[in-house]
């Protein structure tokens, strides 16, 4: 394709991603045939049926999970793609279809497609390690370690909103109770990211001076007092106070002369 057709390319399949419904504008880009034009990847999600290794179309489950998400052009994008390495993965094994490593595929497809529509390398990168990450979640049932957890946001980083988004989105099962549970499952992950990202937060919290300058100051040695000083630093630091450490060395002194007056 020339500039101008990459550019024209690039526009109208925007537009049919960002329509309040992209649904009916997806399936209009692959049964008029320009969706084999613009992503040739797209229409190739629609595997031949088999009656003895069924499996659902993963054409119209893709569709279904794009309309789901919100209209953000790197979440959908990113729902667009996310099982596109689907078709070059597909295996039998004992009697049913398989898709190992569908992900990592993907990713590599991904990125090929968008650069060659001309989108920005943030964008691209962004959406590319979305369909890497895409099926992080599935092992979560297994139950996962406070350490998995970690893993999973720091991996996602900045994404992990539009990485949660897709994962909800991904469930596009008939079954409620199936997809109440996956839902639940989701909150409380995130649950989980939040309570241990405050933790750390705390532990991390240090106040502007440490207690073997708060022994030297103060002319003690190693007890309660010691504690308490540094607890009450802390609590200023925390409300916006005695963050230098001349600030916390004068607080200090002030509280200790308070407190030996009381």
């Amino acid at each position: 394709m020339t500039a101008v057709d990459v550019d024209s390319a690039r526009q109208e399949l925007g537009a049919a991603l960002l329509e309040p419904d992209p649904h009916d504008a997806l399936w209009r880009l692959v049964d008029s045939g320009r969706a084999a034009q613009i992503v040739p990847e797209l229409p190739a999600l629609r595997l031949e049926q088999d009656p003895v290794h069924r499996h659902k179309d993963v054409l119209a489950h893709t569709i279904a999970v794009v309309s789901k998400t919100k209209p953000r052009l790197r979440v959908r994008l990113a729902a667009l793609f996310h099982d596109i390495g689907k078709p070059v993965t597909r295996s039998f094994e004992g009697g049913t279809v398989t898709f190992h490593h569908h992900e990592a595929a993907g990713a590599k497809m991904t990125r090929k497609r968008l650069r060659a529509l001309g989108y920005d390398e943030d964008l691209v990168r962004d959406v590319t390690e979305l369909v890497r990450l895409s099926g992080r979640f599935k092992g979560y049932v297994d139950g996962w370690s406070d350490s998995a957890v970690r893993r999973y946001a720091r991996d996602a980083g900045h994404l992990l909103g539009d990485l949660n988004e897709l994962v909800r989105s991904d469930c596009t099962t008939r079954n409620r109770a199936k997809a109440e549970r996956l839902q639940e499952q989701v909150d409380e992950l995130e649950r989980r990211i939040a309570e241990l990202a405050n933790e750390e937060r705390r532990r991390a919290e240090r106040p502007a001076i440490d207690g073997n300058r708060v022994m030297e100051l103060l002319g003690v040695g190693p007890g309660p007092e010691v504690g308490e000083a540094v607890r009450y630093l802390l609590e200023l630091k925390r409300a916006g106070e005695a963050a230098t450490p001349e600030e916390a060395e004068a607080a200090l002194r002030a509280w200790w002369a308070a407190r030996s007056s009381g």
